[in-house]
């Protein structure tokens, strides 16, 4: 597919004027501090570590890890040249340098076995059900044997209440990508796609839904 037939996406909050009040947004909405650090322990970016961020948005995530691990190798994939361009000037700003590429909504721009970990944030829930399962074949193929992905995103709600208030995200991002999440089909699809040891380690109640953190490995060499 060539980039003059990129795939359709949805933006950050729904709709391309939106996109640049996604952080503001954010931040009124979740308790920001404390899911992206969630995030990066789950991570736990190592020394020398090739990592990806796959949907790095505006960069917010990148640059915690940077902070957290200034010798691991980061490198984030977005589909939107919108966010890229804001990424870059908010890492340009902390004279962090990440190398941020931009994809058409198919094949990675990366060859096999590139990455010893692929972490993402809020961006399968944008994702119709083709569209998932080929992020996560993508995402296997570029990772090592042996190769850790980590999800944060919106899973099963907790609580009546927690589902209630997910309505707004789907009013914004459609209800037919974010089905799967509300009904916590996500870490199946991790394990049909390939991965093992797939499991939920935590999750966070937020204003707007359930945010939760999924973990899967790459079989190693043997498959095991």
């Amino acid at each position: 597919m060539s980039t003059t037939e990129k795939r359709d996406f949805i933006p950050a909050l729904g709709y391309d004027g939106l996109t640049g009040f996604y952080d503001l947004t954010i931040k009124l909405t979740m308790p920001e501090k404390k899911f992206r650090n969630r995030l990066i322990d789950e991570l736990n970016p190592g020394q020398e570590e090739e990592i990806l961020e796959f949907g790095f948005g505006t960069g917010q995530n990148l640059l915690l890890a940077a902070q957290r691990e200034p010798r691991s190798r980061l490198r984030g994939l977005d589909i939107d040249p919108r966010v890229k361009a804001i990424a870059e000037k908010k890492l340009a700003r902390q004279k962090v340098a990440i190398s941020l590429f931009l994809y058409d909504g198919g094949k990675f721009p990366f060859e096999d076995n590139a990455f010893d970990k692929v972490f993402s944030s809020l961006v399968f829930h944008q994702l119709d059900t083709e569209t998932k399962k080929g992020c996560l074949r993508e995402i296997h193929r570029v990772l090592k044997p042996g190769g850790v992905l980590v999800v944060g995103d919106w899973g099963k709600p907790k609580d009546r209440f927690r589902r209630v208030l997910f309505y707004a995200v789907q009013l914004l991002d459609g209800f037919e990508t974010t089905r799967e999440n509300v009904e916590g089909l996500l870490p199946e699809y991790m394990v049909q796609c390939g991965f093992k040891d797939v499991r939920e380690t935590a999750y966070i109640n937020t204003r707007i839904g359930t945010y939760c953190y999924y973990i899967g490995k790459k079989p190693g060499e043997s498959g095991k």
